[in-house]
């Protein structure tokens, strides 16, 4: 008790009075009242943020979503939905190897129309591709099926990176059948021409046979290297949906780190054995599978420039058209007097990397040098260098009032190109991001305050 009254009068000596004591009382409940109902307002699961709707929205977020944010929301709907088309795509892909073995391998082994070789020629390791496929398609419904069961509606429980590790034998498999392609469709085209009876099949298959939609057995042929080269794209979808802390993130990154290092692996060996098909992604016609990575474009590219991976960052890419004026010099009359070629073009930039993260970063630091690479768009699946790539910190870059649609390059003391895409604002965008990186780089700049339009007639050296 003696205690307590020498605590009083030591607080009274030190200046509080009773006024004081009781505003620090008043605020001191308003502090923890004010606590607890923070407490109370429970943070998102998923985030920890604590900016939840008063009242969910009942159309996105129905009561069972209560505790999530109305990001983490949608980012679970975006992962649902990406993980079903992972696995209903993987799904349709089994159904295209079902007809290409019950379709046309059963009925031509049947009819005698090929010898077993020949067989083993035009589908090579088909029958391996069918059996993973259904282990990996058994497993992956599985998982789809049991966190349902468990009343996980929005598949969180499902861990795709994990399972594609588990079944990381397929990419072997899926190399055997890729390096075979091109002697495969060789085959193929041989034994139509030597064949009347397998010429009649095919066709009558084709026109006749509802299962095949109409399509022939080289598009079915390629349903596997359609697959595989889908693969990364698919697993990007569902790695940026999936927050961080969900426990399938690393496997999603490591089965995308995996799958892409086996598609270089197979276009190296390709390359080695001297084929003229490479593996390239498939690019769709659709704006939703327009970003399909062309990985075997950008290892074009890398291979060319030769810097390090981890250092180039691809700022864009794409097809654009290209004109070369025959003198060298801008055409006045616009772009009706120029022959334009498509081409696929890249414009890479290699930075020097500051810290981990700093390639997610709008600055990932210094440009150390860019280049814009042109590759021929082949059919065949073949890519050619058009030219070595065009060094930007040679470059001058320009677009003329005259014809707005197009923008030109001029490399000091050698060659000019005029670009234009289809789209005119696509153009535009084109044209800037060139001319930064130019500038940027530029040791002409300095000389000529940076004015694009004027040519250089001093002597030019490199950098």
């Amino acid at each position: 008790g003696t205690r307590m009254r020498s605590a009083e009068v030591a607080r009274a000596d030190s200046g509080i009075g009773k006024t004081s004591a009781r505003k620090w009382r008043n605020r001191a409940a308003e502090t923890l009242s004010s606590l607890q109902a923070w407490e109370a307002h429970q943070p998102c699961t998923d985030c920890g943020e604590r900016d939840l709707p008063v009242e969910p929205d009942a159309q996105n977020c129905n009561q069972r979503r209560a505790d999530l944010c109305e990001k983490c929301c949608k980012r679970r709907t975006e992962r649902k939905e990406s993980v079903l088309e992972f696995v209903n795509t993987e799904a349709s892909y089994g159904e295209d190897l079902r007809i290409i073995k019950e379709e046309f391998y059963l009925p031509m082994q049947a009819a005698g129309l090929l010898s077993q070789e020949q067989l083993l020629g035009v589908f090579s390791n088909i029958q391996e591709l069918i059996d993973l496929n259904e282990n990996f398609l058994e497993i992956l419904q599985e998982e789809i099926d049991r966190a349902f069961d468990q009343s996980d509606d929005d598949l969180m429980t499902v861990c795709i990176g994990e399972i594609f590790l588990e079944f990381v034998n397929m990419l072997p498999a899926f190399q055997t059948y890729c390096l075979q392609q091109s002697s495969s469709v060789n085959m193929l085209n041989t034994l139509e021409k030597e064949k009347e009876l397998l010429r009649i099949f095919l066709n009558v298959s084709q026109n006749d046979n509802t299962a095949l939609r109409r399509m022939n057995l080289r598009s079915f042929l390629m349903a596997p290297l359609q697959r595989v080269t889908k693969y990364p794209l698919l697993l990007s979808r569902i790695i940026k949906a999936t927050t961080e802390y969900h426990p399938d993130h690393g496997s999603l990154r490591e089965a995308k780190s995996r799958i892409e290092s086996h598609l270089e692996h197979i276009n190296m060996k390709t390359k080695q054995e001297g084929n003229t098909w490479t593996l390239r992604s498939f690019r769709q016609d659709s704006k939703k599978k327009r970003e399909v990575i062309n990985i075997e474009m950008r290892e074009t590219a890398l291979k060319t420039v030769g810097w390090l991976r981890e250092e180039t960052r691809f700022v864009m890419e794409g097809p654009l058209q290209l004109a070369q004026p025959p003198d060298g010099q801008w055409v006045k009359k616009g772009s009706k007097t120029l022959k334009f070629q498509n081409m696929q073009v890249l414009l890479l930039v290699n930075m020097k990397r500051v810290s981990e993260s700093s390639l997610e970063s709008a600055e990932p630091g210094p440009v150390k040098d860019a280049v814009l690479v042109l590759i021929r768009d082949k059919n065949n699946g073949k890519f050619h260098l058009l030219r070595e790539p065009l060094r930007l910190s040679n470059c001058v870059v320009s677009t003329d009032p005259d014809c707005d649609d197009t923008f030109e390059l001029i490399e000091i003391r050698r060659e000019a190109f005029v670009f234009r895409d289809s789209d005119r604002a696509q153009t535009h965008h084109w044209f800037r991001q060139i001319r930064r990186y130019s500038r940027e780089l530029g040791s002409w700049k300095k000389r000529r305050n940076a004015l694009p339009n004027i040519m250089i007639s001093t002597p030019h050296t490199r950098p």
